[in-house]
């Protein structure tokens, strides 16, 4: 059998089409498809070749979470591969994020940031 590899990950986002350009603008992602959604909601699907984010909000008023690492089920950061590290710092500032600290460990150099959601990024390369 083939390894099994993640394909999307659904995440609920105060406004899918911001979320979707910043993910354009640091990581290059497009969209691959948009519209309704469940409970009136809408999405977008947006990454890669052969995996995506789906950004979803609802058609309601929805709440922030509280710490997703005391809850459980809580999205606790989303990891992403680059080829240059220090590029993607600079797309970061540029779309107004603060990247944390660098740590260069086995298997790879990485650095975390918090989009205007609180959804945490851990952008890792393996170079």
């Amino acid at each position: 059998m083939a390894e099994v590899r993640l394909e999307h990950a659904n995440i609920t986002v105060s406004d899918p089409a911001r979320t979707a350009k910043m993910l354009d603008d640091i990581f290059g992602w497009k969209i691959r498809w948009e519209g309704e959604a469940i409970d009136a909601g809408r999405s977008i699907h947006v990454g890669g070749t052969d995996s995506y984010l789906a950004l979803y909000h609802s058609g309601t008023s929805q709440n922030a979470a509280g710490d997703s690492y005391t809850t459980v089920g809580g999205l606790n950061h989303l990891a992403v591969v680059v080829d240059d590290l220090q590029a993607v710092d600079r797309k970061v500032r540029a779309a107004g994020f603060t990247p944390g600290e660098h740590y260069d460990y086995e298997p790879g150099e990485r650095f975390y940031f918090h989009d205007h959601d609180g959804i945490e990024f851990e952008v890792v390369s393996y170079r």
